[in-house]
Formats: C-alpha cells, structure tokens, sequence
C-alpha cells in the first residue's frame, strides 16, 4: 500500500524526502513530479523495480529507459559525452529534456538500448526530482506515468493514488502537473539531432 506524501514543490521538506529515498532504497516504486508529468522512479539497479514499472506500464523490451541525473558530472559518469554534447546539456537543463546518449559501463546492459546501446539522460527543473537523485547518491531509473491506453501521463496524485495504490511504495503530492512530453534530443558522433519536438526548447538546433 502507496504512502502519501505531501511535499512543497519548491521547497521540498528534508524529513518527507529522506523517507521517499528510504522507500526507493528498500526496493520501492515512487511516483514522483517533474518539471513534464508525474513519472513512476525506483533505483537504477533494482531489477524488480524496474521489471515491475515494465508490467505496471505493459512496456516490451525495447522501450527507452531514462536516468534523473542531478548534474553533468553525474551525466559523464553514464554516458559518452563529448566537448559539444557538454555544452549543448549545459545550455538547455536544468529543463524538460531528455537526451539519448551512448551509456558506459556504469550503466546496467538491461537498462540500455540493445541495439544502440544507448540511454536517455535527464536533469529536470523540479525541486523534488533533483533533491531525491541528490539524496540517493546516483541516477533515478524514470519512466513518465502513462498508463496502458492512455497517451498521457497522470496529472493529479489522487488519480494516481487511485489507480496504483497496491502497486507504489509512495506518491508524492505535489499538486496537479500538466501533462507534456519531454523533448528528445539524440546526441551522437554525427551530432546532435531532435528526434520528438515537446515542452523544451533548442533554437540552436533548429
């Protein structure tokens, strides 16, 4: 049964933040805002959890895993990101992006793309993402919180609630958050290319 919590979207409370990361460490999935949608997060090396967001969304093995990083240091630490991939990051997060980079080692083989070898990166302006990556130490496994039949993501924690309260270790409230899609940008030796236009902007990529 889902723990509810309601936590300051701005101003997270340490105490409520460190009980959501006690539940993710102990094999919990959380329900957690960002600056697009609410998105369903667990610990990136919990096999379970991550095989339970795949049966709670009915995801095939090819679906795209993302990573809540907390800054670019973490994001080199993940991926292969070389001088202009640094710089593009840096100018357009924190935001409501999401960009697919090659993964390195650090990156468990079933969290990657398997042909590609891949995996999407985030840093996302919404206090609570970033204060739980920040207070677990390493990337948050995401997936955005779109049920089976539906092309958008929850809005309103209570619906949440209502819908997967056996399924969650704990939802956070932190008020209704239209639901919009990240914009995905591909980073690779070719360069960088947007491969879904959503909430984020990137002129210099137009």
């Amino acid at each position: 049964m889902a723990q509810f919590f309601a936590i300051h979207p701005e101003t997270p409370q340490p105490r409520l933040i460190q009980r959501v990361v006690e539940i993710i460490r102990e094999g919990g999935i959380v329900a957690c805002p960002t600056d697009s949608s609410y998105a369903l997060v667990c610990q990136i090396g919990d096999k379970q959890a991550m095989d339970k967001v795949r049966r709670i969304r009915q995801l095939d093995e090819k679906h795209d895993f993302t990573l809540i990083c907390t800054d670019l240091a973490q994001v080199s630490n993940f991926t292969k990101i070389g001088n202009e991939a640094y710089r593009l990051i840096k100018a357009l997060t924190p935001g409501p992006f999401t960009f697919i980079l090659e993964a390195t080692r650090e990156v468990p083989r079933r969290l990657q793309h398997p042909k590609k070898k891949t995996i999407g990166i985030r840093i996302p302006d919404h206090a609570i993402a970033m204060r739980l990556a920040e207070e677990m130490g390493e990337p948050l496994l995401t997936s955005s919180l779109i049920l089976p039949g539906s092309t958008d993501a929850l809005m309103d924690p209570y619906d949440i609630r209502d819908a997967l309260e056996r399924e969650l270790g704990a939802i956070i409230d932190a008020g209704n958050i239209a639901s919009e899609q990240t914009t995905v940008i591909e980073i690779s030796a070719g360069g960088a290319a947007i491969i879904r236009q959503g909430k984020g902007l990137a002129p210099m990529l137009d």
